[in-house]
């Protein structure tokens, strides 16, 4: 079993940066792919960013590519976001979630966080 906690949301204006950090816990969690997603109100959870197990490879959402930054440190047990150049539009609950496929889609992650909630003001 994997247990991911997220932290480091808050208030930002746009154009400023976040990072955002995901603590788990588990024997296994060194061969899990770790990824972000976001969530806003009335709207489908949606992919930011995913890295692999070993860290050899990182894939990013079209909207965010470029300007967040996805990594993992197994001896920590911790994967960070780093998110600059922040738009009102990525307001959400940002989550992280594991799994043993390397994957875009929600559905698919056995394991999630709480959540943490970035708030990118105008």
């Amino acid at each position: 079993q994997v247990q991911l906690v997220e932290s480091g949301g808050g208030l930002v204006q746009a154009g400023g940066s976040l990072r955002l950090s995901c603590a788990a816990s588990g024997r296994t969690f060194s061969r899990y792919a770790m990824g972000w997603f976001r969530q806003a109100p009335g709207k489908e959870r949606e992919f930011v960013a995913v890295i692999s197990w070993s860290g050899g490879s990182t894939y990013y959402a079209d909207s965010v590519k470029g300007r967040f930054t996805i990594s993992r440190d197994d001896a920590k047990n911790m994967v960070y976001l780093q998110m600059n150049s922040l738009k009102p539009e990525e307001t959400a609950v940002y989550y992280c979630a594991a799994d043993r496929r390397l994957t875009v889609v929600a559905g698919q992650y056995e394991y999630w966080g709480q959540g943490t909630q970035v708030t990118v003001s105008s």
